[in-house]
């Protein structure tokens, strides 16, 4: 492998491939950084940037930003990756980072240690040419996969204390379904965890006045909630939908009522909604289906995200034409898909998801092609370009 950063012509020049290679080497599993961001953060420094760990609990997080002033541009992404699982189910090992017939192997390979990687290569390619008249920054986190308690969204809340103003961000998740640029992401569903938990008395199951099930009401308040139409879509989004997940009672007598019960539901909502309206939906439905009921009913929801949405304009009219410009192709926009970080994000700027293919992302030998990677750092680089030169601000 050849060095990530080289000289040449005096000026430093990224591979894309190399750095890919050397980042998915460093096994950094959720909440484990392995040195991923120590590769990158020198990579950086050697480009010009100004870097800044930004360590909360256990994770470690980059903030790293070349130039001064607007238009701010952020590329946004995550160097943590999900764990391998069996090694002996990869037909290559999951760090190898071994490039084969012109493919890219390795976790993190569309998931997406690459997409950092040419994002990077790109910004080289510019800076090459002289600087940018703006700021360009990377907002990296180590906290993706993982809960996402202490990544982005701690990241988000410092940036904002501290009114540092970005213009515009792309997230580099691997947003392209089946060729790379066929679709930009320019909006997310949000999302509740909600579990719902319903005390009984445990008693016989022969004397059921002695005692209070706690299953009938967890029964009807789970049908209740799955059979709720929530919305009809929203302007781009699909309706949204409510799942349920997980029921546990724990009960392995066949002759006893158990004491307590709980179902676990998922709700991915679109713009019509809010976490704290879906949130107070659930608790309603709860409380009304266990009014009259011996026992209690308790609900704890979580917001891991609200919806949101980046209208089509100017910014992602300059994506979708440097995406049409290097692989011949209008993308599509879109909102479909689970939630990624840009769910915070959009409280700094407007926020958008362009990356590689991810139809192998999470799975055993998840991989990239070669001539994917080098063409979205060449996708990234038109679009600075074309940012830069006015049409960003």
């Amino acid at each position: 492998m050849t060095d990530s950063v080289s000289r040449t012509q005096g000026d430093l020049a990224v591979d894309p491939i190399a750095l890919s290679q050397a980042l998915i080497r460093r096994p950094s599993v959720a909440p484990a950084d392995a040195g991923a961001l120590d590769i990158l953060e020198g990579v950086l420094l050697r480009l010009g940037f100004a870097c800044r760990r930004m360590r909360f609990g256990e994770i470690e997080n980059l903030f790293a930003q070349v130039g001064e002033g607007g238009p701010h541009f952020c590329f946004a992404g995550h160097t943590d990756v999900v764990p391998a699982g069996a090694e002996t189910d990869w037909t290559r090992a999951p760090f190898s980072g071994v490039v084969e017939a012109g493919i890219l192997f390795g976790r993190g390979a569309a998931d997406m240690k690459s997409a950092i990687a040419a994002f990077v290569a790109a910004v080289a390619r510019r800076l090459a040419k002289g600087p940018v008249s703006g700021t360009i920054s990377l907002l990296i986190t180590g906290d993706e996969e993982g809960p996402a308690d202490d990544g982005t969204r701690r990241m988000v809340e410092t940036l904002l204390q501290e009114k540092v103003r970005i213009d515009h961000c792309l997230v580099g998740e691997p947003t392209s379904a089946a060729v790379l640029g066929d679709m930009i992401k320019i909006g997310r569903r949000g999302s509740v965890n909600a579990v719902i938990t319903v005390e009984g008395i445990q008693g016989h199951v022969a004397y059921p006045d002695r005692a209070a099930n706690p299953l009938p009401v967890l029964v009807r308040i789970l049908d209740r909630l799955a059979t709720l139409r929530l919305d009809e879509g929203y302007q781009g989004f699909q309706p949204s939908n409510l799942e349920i997940t997980n029921i546990e009672v724990g009960n392995l007598a066949t002759n006893v009522i158990p004491a307590r019960a709980s179902g676990r539901v998922n709700v991915r909502f679109n713009p019509a909604h809010t976490g704290a309206g879906v949130s107070d939906l659930i608790r309603s439905v709860a409380e009304a289906e266990g009014r009259g009921f011996k026992g209690k009913v308790e609900v704890k929801a979580d917001v891991s995200g609200e919806a949101f949405l980046t209208p089509p304009g100017t910014f992602t009219d300059l994506l979708a034409s440097a995406v049409e410009g290097v692989v011949g192709r209008r993308p599509e926009l879109s909102t479909t898909g689970g939630t990624s970080d840009a769910r915070f994000i959009r409280a700094l700027c407007p926020v958008v998801e362009f990356g590689l293919v991810g139809a192998s992302m999470h799975k055993v030998d998840e991989h990239a092609p070669v001539a994917d990677i080098l063409n979205l750092s060449a996708i990234y680089e038109r679009l600075l370009a074309s940012y830069f030169a006015g049409g960003g601000a």
